[in-house]
């Protein structure tokens, strides 16, 4: 994983960043990894997993109730 520093960057923003990362649970370097996380990455991305939910709820969902097959199997011979 790679490693930047930020040099110059004013005390009011540090303390806002140290706000905010406390008010979300966070530690300031996870708030800031956080922030620049969502600053590069597209709103209109489009993740699988919503899109297969999607496109199962637009064909009236799945049928969860799976019959099990309860006859017991032949046991292997071995001869």
């Amino acid at each position: 994983m790679s490693v930047i520093t930020v040099r110059n960057l004013p005390d009011e923003v540090l303390r806002a960043i140290r706000v905010r990362a406390a008010t979300h649970g966070r530690s300031t370097e996870a708030e800031i990894r956080f922030i620049l996380e969502a600053a590069v990455t597209p709103e209109e991305r489009v993740k699988l997993g919503s899109l297969l939910a999607e496109i199962v709820r637009e064909r009236g969902g799945i049928d969860l109730q799976i019959v099990r097959n309860k006859t017991l199997a032949e046991p292997l011979k071995f001869e």
